[in-house]
């Protein structure tokens, strides 16, 4: 299934944009989601950081007001961002969550909501052609601070035959 709508939490976004890889989410869909309370977390850090200067920014994401949070993502108290993203992303069943932690990846399976980790991202661009290797995409995620373990590492190489 080729997903064109997404639904962006805060920590794969901030680690993008550190990472200087945020342009390949217009590129990879058609659509880019930011519930309000992720948007706020983010850009709540200033015009002195660069996630929040460049989200501000950019023309491709779109900030989205959630209504209530779904009671069904509201048991799991994962916190405003993360439960908005869900929640959005259950009641859009034609978009995927872009979620890194464990917890809200729980959720959304016991939920069948469809996710992509930060990672998986980087494999998707190299599989349409934007990037060349994945590994430095990778490399680079890790130092903007995304933790990955060498486990996962390997696996998302081999993923993408690197």
């Amino acid at each position: 299934m080729l997903i064109k709508r997404v639904i962006i939490n805060s920590s794969p976004l901030i680690v993008l944009f550190k990472s200087q890889q945020a342009e390949l989410l217009p590129q990879l869909f058609s659509e880019i989601l930011v519930p309000a309370g992720v948007w706020d977390e983010i850009t709540a850090a200033g015009q002195n950081d660069a996630a929040a200067r460049e989200l501000s920014s950019v023309t491709w994401a779109q900030r989205v007001e959630i209504g209530n949070i779904a009671p069904e993502v509201a048991g799991w108290d994962l916190g405003k961002g993360k439960s908005e993203v869900l929640s959005l992303a259950l009641n859009n069943p034609d978009c995927a969550a872009i979620i890194d932690d464990r917890a809200a990846r729980r959720c959304s399976q016991s939920l069948s909501i469809t996710t992509i980790g930060t990672g998986r991202l980087i494999i998707l661009a190299k599989q349409r052609g934007l990037i060349p290797l994945v590994s430095p995409r990778i490399q680079a995620l890790r130092d903007a601070g995304l933790w990955l373990s060498d486990h996962l590492v390997n696996l998302l190489k081999i993923q993408a035959g690197e």
